[in-house]
């Protein structure tokens, strides 16, 4: 235990969301928890708890037609536990014994909320909570309705549930079975506005939604990280809702549903097989980009997106980087360009490793696969459950790397100490 408390807190939080599928898979893999007559591999069982874990959403089986009730349900909780944070679940559980924090669980929660004071943390975490509650419930409540109409109301309420929590945590996990998702309820306006609300919240992350409270609405006196997220948010939602109507037979409807659902999601009404190439790209953009920082979402983030616009912006125009009266901060280009080709990378290496493993699927569908994986968004164009075991272990570890985010893997190796030597600038030649 000595050794863990001394690894650096990205470490820790790697090593407790490892440690968290591992249980996963062994509880899913029970007898409890799988249907009579059904067969889970455990490579499948594996896969489903690391995509619960890392809030994604594919699946190699079909969670409704796999699972009874208790695996279902610790599906969810694998959901809640990976959607909030290991180390905020941990930290909430310490709070509730009515026990102390020390400093170093203070620095994990810090590392993992992605905040830079230490101050008011526990505080952080109560509201991080009872935030999530209240989102949920009331989901749940609004999804009922819905539901109710079509199962019992036992059965309605189960699923109400379990689709609130998947849905705020940005996971598109459904129990209805067959493989449908939410294609039987595309055209229901309630269940579609509330599924994309739970997104949207969940996706812009916790501290926004904390300011915003705080700020009694009022955009004035919201920080440049709130105006940021919540501008780009609302860009990227209106952009890919055009682009996705433009390219694919959808209503207007299915066009919204599926830009809000891209930014990590996973949730589809329409299915994603029957999208041309430009719809299936416009798609993979949006999961790519992903939610914000300190949310429930993947992808290299909104805030590294504006980032890297004004950052290009800036040197194009030869003015300095400002948006909202404010300065953006100096190292912030740099940060999100690694964050970036970080991404790019294991998206790329990825691809190219599933054709490789996979022949028989086309290079969009490979290319769609991985940035749903990386992105922890869980969209797909049907084919996760036919793919080999060397696809889904590959998918496993992007899926993974991805819910870990690319500035906890990059600030483990780059933004290390300064080093204590110093040698003369070189002359290169960019660009």
């Amino acid at each position: 235990m000595e050794a863990v408390k001394r690894q650096p807190p990205g470490r820790i939080i790697a090593m407790g969301f490892a440690a968290v599928i591992l249980l996963g898979s062994a509880l899913l893999m029970l007898p409890c928890s799988v249907k009579d007559g059904v067969t889970l591999r455990y490579i499948d069982a594996l896969y489903t708890s690391t995509s619960a874990v890392c809030v994604t959403g594919l699946i190699a089986v079909d969670a409704g037609d796999t699972f009874t009730p208790l695996g279902q349900t610790i599906l969810a909780l694998l959901i809640q536990v990976g959607g909030l944070g290991v180390t905020s679940v941990g930290a909430g559980i310490i709070i509730a014994m009515g026990k102390r924090i020390d400093l170093k669980g203070r620095t994990l929660i810090r590392e993992a909320s992605n905040v830079d004071s230490s101050s008011g943390l526990v505080r952080l975490v109560k509201a991080i909570l009872l935030t999530t509650l209240i989102f949920e419930l009331a989901g749940a409540a609004l999804s009922f309705l819905v539901f109710v109409q079509d199962y019992p109301p036992v059965r309605a309420l189960g699923i109400s549930l379990f689709h609130s929590i998947a849905a705020f945590n940005n996971s598109g996990f459904d129990i209805l079975g067959n493989f449908q998702n939410l294609i039987p309820y595309r055209d229901d306006l309630l269940l579609n506005l509330v599924t994309c609300g739970l997104i949207f919240f969940g996706g812009i992350g916790f501290l926004v939604i904390r300011e915003v409270w705080q700020k009694r609405f009022c955009w004035r006196k919201l920080s440049m990280h709130s105006r940021v997220v919540i501008s780009v948010s609302v860009v990227l939602i209106v952009v890919g809702a055009l682009l996705i109507k433009l390219t694919e037979d959808v209503t207007w409807l299915g066009a919204f549903f599926h830009s809000v659902s891209a930014r990590t999601a996973g949730f589809s009404t329409y299915p994603l097989g029957e999208f041309n190439d430009t719809g299936l790209l416009v798609l993979a953009v949006l999961m790519f980009i992903g939610a914000s920082p300190g949310s429930t979402g993947g992808g290299i983030k909104t805030s590294t997106f504006f980032a890297l616009i004004q950052g290009i912006k800036s040197a194009a125009t030869n003015k300095s980087e400002k948006a909202f009266r404010f300065a953006v901060p100096r190292d912030a280009f740099r940060k999100a360009s690694v964050i970036t080709l970080l991404a790019l990378c294991v998206v790329i290496v990825g691809t190219y490793l599933m054709l490789i493993f996979d022949p028989q699927v086309t290079s969009m569908q490979a290319l769609f696969e991985v940035v749903s994986a990386f992105g922890t968004v869980g969209l797909s164009t049907g084919i996760t459950a036919g793919l080999s075991d060397a696809s889904k272990l590959l998918s496993i570890l992007i899926m993974y790397i991805g819910r870990l985010g690319p500035l906890t893997i990059a600030s483990m190796w780059y933004f290390s100490h300064g080093e204590r030597t110093r040698f003369p600038d070189g002359n290169l030649a960019i660009g």
